[in-house]
């Protein structure tokens, strides 16, 4: 059986919990209501989680614009041809819902792939929050506090979107 760790840190978009094993962040969970899903255990950090937590917190004062932090990521194949494509985009770079049903080859299924995008394990260290509607507007996000948390992060990397 793998290991199981946990750490937390606070950020402008509210705590964050990680998860993880020996190798690699497995989960990333930004509060939301105030309530993280493992608020109740203590934490219990390794070395990767360290570093996933400095990293986020140097993203968050602006000294960061990329995560070169080990992540595990463990999803259907068309879930994880979706994250493979999040990763390939860089601090201030969007993308639309269409242009990755295209990149993954499956044209014409934005909706699966808002579903793909909404199960990322790992948001902010793969940055789904920078996928918007084909005309630029913010259509949701499931994170943090939803629409309020992608509008911060969008802020901060200075993504532009139609209102």
């Amino acid at each position: 059986m793998t290991n199981v760790f946990l750490t937390r840190l606070d950020s402008p978009i509210g705590r964050i919990e990680l998860l993880g094993d020996d190798r690699a962040v497995t989960a990333l969970t930004i509060e939301r209501d105030g309530v993280l899903p493992h608020d109740a255990e203590p934490e219990r950090s390794n070395p990767v989680l360290e570093s996933a937590r400095a990293q986020l917190l140097e993203y968050f004062a602006g000294t960061r614009t990329a995560f070169d932090v080990p992540v595990r990521l463990v999803g259907t194949p068309f879930q994880e041809a979706v994250w493979a494509e999040l990763v390939r985009l860089g601090w201030g770079e969007a993308t639309s819902y269409g242009a990755l049903a295209a990149a993954v080859g499956k044209p014409g299924s934005a909706r699966a792939i808002g579903g793909a995008v909404g199960s990322n394990p790992v948001p902010i260290l793969i940055g789904c929050h920078r996928v918007l509607a084909s005309d630029g507007r913010i259509t949701g996000y499931s994170r943090g506090n939803g629409v309020p948390t992608k509008l911060w992060l969008l802020g901060h990397e200075r993504i532009g979107f139609a209102a």
